[in-house]
């Protein structure tokens, strides 16, 4: 006698008590794939607001705009970008629930390409950030914002590179944000300033820029959530500001002759190539070339991990640099200064 089961198998039709047929497996993975999702809107999604602000313009016009915000305390503090509040006269931060409140700006870093504001609120919901560094390409995140005014909305991707540079510009000093984030979740204008998370729900980056001369081009950018940027957070709300040290240098990866990566214990250092005249690294005698190794006894494998140390407490103080040039390592003193902008 045949079978039954082994026909129905045959043709597709599964088998209640046996192994799971290709499609119900792949209805399966779809219904986890679409819990992640849901389980991390209904987490973020209140502690996601839609800025509106006005700012003053050309011939004291005034003009709206407007982008997102991730509140981080319960009282009304909330992360955003730089560039959704700069110039902003006054604005208002609204919520999924129909509240809405004044806001006033607390501190920005054009930077850094991040600002925080605070509602006249409280009670709200806070997000809970997470770490960056732990990101691996591939990995899936949800993006929360207002694209286009659309409040609430949420898309998901994936991580499809990390490292990424993005060039940004205060006054006449300009900077490069190092490891951003990129990802193929749609992102649109109004997403600027809101979440990009993890799928636990932590807030891993804040989505600053989409790439490409349209919207929606799959390739957008975020400010990453990690050690050196929770700092600036932190300097936000409790000075309104960042503040830098100065070394008055361009620079990039380079990697060390293997003789050198031996004896230095690491495989890259900051290679120079430019140094501003009449800046702490000229008097210090740096040339172009000059690869950085460490600072203060800290590896410098690239402009970030310089951009580390060159903060607030390493202004106006003496700091030792072991530098490779021409066959030689050398030790050179450095005393960096304020950047101002």
């Amino acid at each position: 006698m045949v079978d039954v089961r082994f026909i129905d198998a045959l043709l597709g039709n599964g088998d209640p008590g046996g192994a799971p047929t290709p499609d119900a497996e792949e209805d399966e993975a779809l219904d986890a794939y679409s819990t992640v999702i849901t389980r991390v809107a209904e987490q973020l999604t209140p502690s996601v607001a839609n800025l509106r602000v006005t700012r003053r313009v050309w011939q004291g016009q005034a003009a709206d705009g407007g982008g997102s915000g991730v509140v981080i305390t319960p009282d009304g503090f909330i992360l955003t970008s730089a560039h959704v509040i700069a110039g902003t006269e006054r604005g208002s931060a609204s919520f999924v629930d129909g509240r809405e409140f004044g806001i006033e700006t607390v501190g920005t870093d054009p930077l850094s390409d991040l600002a925080v504001v605070r509602a006249s609120a409280s009670g709200l919901i806070p997000a809970l950030l997470g770490d960056a560094s732990r990101l691996r390409v591939g990995q899936l995140v949800v993006a929360i914002g207002n694209p286009l005014g659309f409040a609430g909305s949420v898309t998901a991707g994936v991580v499809s590179a990390l490292g990424r540079s993005l060039p940004t510009r205060a006054g006449s000093v300009s900077r490069v944000v190092e490891n951003v984030i990129q990802t193929d979740a749609a992102l649109h204008p109004g997403n600027s300033g809101g979440a990009l998370a993890d799928s636990r729900g932590r807030v891993v980056g804040i989505n600053t820029a989409v790439v490409g001369p349209g919207i929606g081009q799959g390739l957008g950018l975020a400010v990453p959530i990690n050690s050196a940027t929770r700092r600036i957070i932190a300097a936000l709300m409790t000075e309104g500001r960042f503040r830098r040290a100065f070394l008055g240098i361009a620079g990039g990866p380079r990697p060390l002759p293997p003789r050198v990566a031996k004896e230095s214990g690491q495989d890259a250092g900051v290679e120079i190539v430019q140094v501003v005249e009449g800046s702490p690294a000229a008097r210090a005698g740096l040339r172009l070339e000059d690869l950085i190794l460490e600072v203060d006894g800290q590896p410098t494998e690239g402009m970030d991990d310089l951009q580390r140390i060159m903060v607030s407490d390493a202004i106006n103080r003496r700091a030792t640099m072991r530098v490779y040039r021409d066959g030689r390592i050398l030790t050179v003193e450095v005393t960096p200064r304020e950047l101002t902008t």
